[in-house]
């Protein structure tokens, strides 16, 4: 069972994140995956019709953050301590769905593998590796001080 509902983190982006949380619709939660939508508008184009890389760059660092969260519960102080991506192929649609998985969580570290496709597509337009910086747990936090 999931630690953080489908619910309960589309409410949180849309309060964390005034104007922007809401553009990201979060439509699976389960245990070390999560899945986000996006409906693009003109703010997320480049010439073309192209989802910009800025965009899929939020969207795999925010399916990442969700994917976390299924395991630990909301965790607000978990933060990005590394992305890679490789853009595969031009992104052209209305809409963009973002897949996260997690490949490993420890107690300091976690990685979440993403896949970037137009919605309804079978390739990805582009791939990441997020990794993320877990908090350190209370009674940790003295250890190393």
């Amino acid at each position: 069972m999931t630690r953080f509902t489908v619910d309960e983190a589309n409410a949180f982006l849309t309060a964390s994140f005034k104007g922007r949380g809401a553009q990201n619709q979060v439509i699976l939660m389960e245990p070390g995956r999560s899945i986000l939508r996006l409906e693009a508008d003109e703010t997320h184009l480049r010439p073309g019709g192209y989802i910009s890389g800025p965009t899929q760059m939020s969207l795999a660092d925010s399916v990442a953050y969700m994917a976390i969260m299924t395991i630990t519960g909301l965790e607000p102080m978990t933060v990005t301590s590394n992305l890679s991506i490789n853009f595969l192929r031009p992104c052209i649609g209305s809409a963009v769905v973002a897949e996260g998985k997690i490949m490993k969580i420890g107690q300091a570290l976690a990685v979440i593998d993403v896949d970037i496709r137009i919605e309804g597509a079978e390739k990805p337009s582009s791939h990441a590796v997020v990794t993320y910086a877990l908090p350190r747990k209370a009674a940790d936090a003295g250890a190393g001080a």
